[in-house]
């Protein structure tokens, strides 16, 4: 039975976070046990100082062993001090009250253990028939020091899974490559339009089916957040089970209407996004309102990298519609399908008909990537000091869309 509750007209306060949190764990039989806490990177919004606090207060001297692991999925690891603002505690703190509690990155490249694999026919059950292959499913094997494993991070819209939050925190979260490449380039295939705001699509089914291979108790804290780290609700039981009841809120809180498409759309990317990598959300929460012929434009001055994990690949194989990619599969068979999967999701849909790439939607770089590069990758290049924010907000009776803060919340059309 899921715990917890959620309000569209106001934000929760600390102490009613506290009590689900109490609450959730009172049922728990953790005495004794060892429990790692699977938390979200820095490129994630939520309360994570009062998820941690709350936990480790309910936990310390309850339970045997409490750790915590950062879901990184292919991110870049965060250091020390990232780490100590992350959960909201100084060095000092580390050092003495939670000397005790661990706080690892997942490493996507080693430290691994293989838990099984899903077969070909399941695949094609649990895809629609879409694709067929053995999907070899590997997790940080730091999970099996554990007799407990409690998640506890937010769900937005998103790309891959329909939702956040739930099992993809196993699942890109704390996985290895090949569960990684695929998912993502299920998604990919499908489309971000047909996928994005989407509950129970197909790359949930397959999260969802990868995450029972993993033979250890599993509980969930899904939170609904809006703007940086204001809880709207919180709910706890199994990864599934909280997961869908969020996803309920979520759907009411980061799903914008709009009546009529855009031309142009100014996406504004918070710094929590230090990458292209992450801050393709500003294209991915947009492309549905854009019409076609339009523009996106990612703004971020502060961004000056593709992807600090995958920009080679990237300066390799550059950004494009998923038909470019489809067509010649043979030269792309090296290459890693979740790499490819970010590429033609922030190109968007288009077509690639007798070897002309027609991309929908024109994306734009308006950050510190240089203008060389932005050609190269295959993305439109905008000098960010060129853009006057005052200006551009004056212009929204002219079929332009500022988003502040954007990457958060899906953009749909009523219709």
């Amino acid at each position: 039975m899921v715990i917890g509750e959620g309000f569209t007209d106001r934000f929760m306060t600390d102490d009613e976070a506290l009590a689900i949190m109490a609450a959730g764990v009172g049922q728990l039989d953790l005495d004794g046990k060892r429990v790692v806490v699977i938390i979200p990177d820095g490129t994630r919004s939520g309360p994570v100082p009062l998820c941690f606090h709350g936990l480790t207060d309910l936990l310390q001297g309850r339970v045997a062993k409490l750790d915590l692991l950062i879901a990184l999925g292919t991110h870049a690891p965060m250091d020390e001090a990232a780490i100590l603002r992350h959960v909201g505690i100084t060095a000092e703190e580390r050092a003495t009250r939670y000397a005790s509690v661990g706080i690892y990155n997942h490493n996507w490249q080693d430290g691994l253990c293989h838990i099984g694999t899903i077969p070909a026919s399941e695949i094609s059950a649990l895809s629609d028939g879409l694709m067929a292959e053995d999907v070899r499913i590997e997790v940080n094997a730091r999970l099996f020091d554990y007799d407990h494993v409690i998640i506890c991070g937010p769900v937005f819209p998103h790309e891959i899974a329909g939702f956040s939050g739930g099992n993809k925190y196993f699942f890109p979260g704390v996985s290895g490559p090949d569960v990684i490449n695929f998912t993502h380039w299920l998604a990919a295939v499908i489309t971000n339009l047909k996928t994005i705001g989407v509950p129970n699509a197909p790359v949930r089914r397959v999260l969802d089916r990868a995450a029972a291979m993993i033979d250890l108790p599993k509980s969930c804290f899904s939170m609904v957040v809006k703007g940086q780290d204001d809880l709207a609700g919180l709910f706890f039981g199994t990864p599934e089970e909280s997961q869908a009841a969020a996803v309920e809120l979520s759907a009411q809180l980061h799903i914008v209407y709009l009546e009529r498409p855009v031309h142009t759309v100014l996406s504004v990317m918070p710094t929590l996004y230090d990458d292209i990598w992450t801050a393709g959300k500003g294209m991915y929460k947009m492309e549905p309102v854009v019409a076609d012929g339009g523009t996106v434009i990612i703004y971020a001055p502060h961004i000056d990298e593709v992807s600090y994990t995958h920009g080679a690949v990237l300066d390799r194989i550059g950004y494009h519609v998923r038909d470019y990619f489809l067509a010649d599969m043979e030269r792309y068979a090296e290459e890693p399908r979740g790499v490819m999967a970010h590429a033609t999701q922030v190109k968007g849909t288009g077509t690639y008909i007798n070897g002309v790439e027609e991309p929908r939607v024109n994306v734009v770089l308006a950050t510190g990537v240089p203008k060389e590069r932005c050609e190269r990758i295959n993305l439109g290049y905008m000098d960010p000091a060129a853009i006057d924010l005052e200006e551009w907000m004056r212009r929204t009776d002219e079929g332009v869309l500022v988003v502040p803060r954007s990457g958060e919340l899906l953009h749909r059309l009523k219709a």
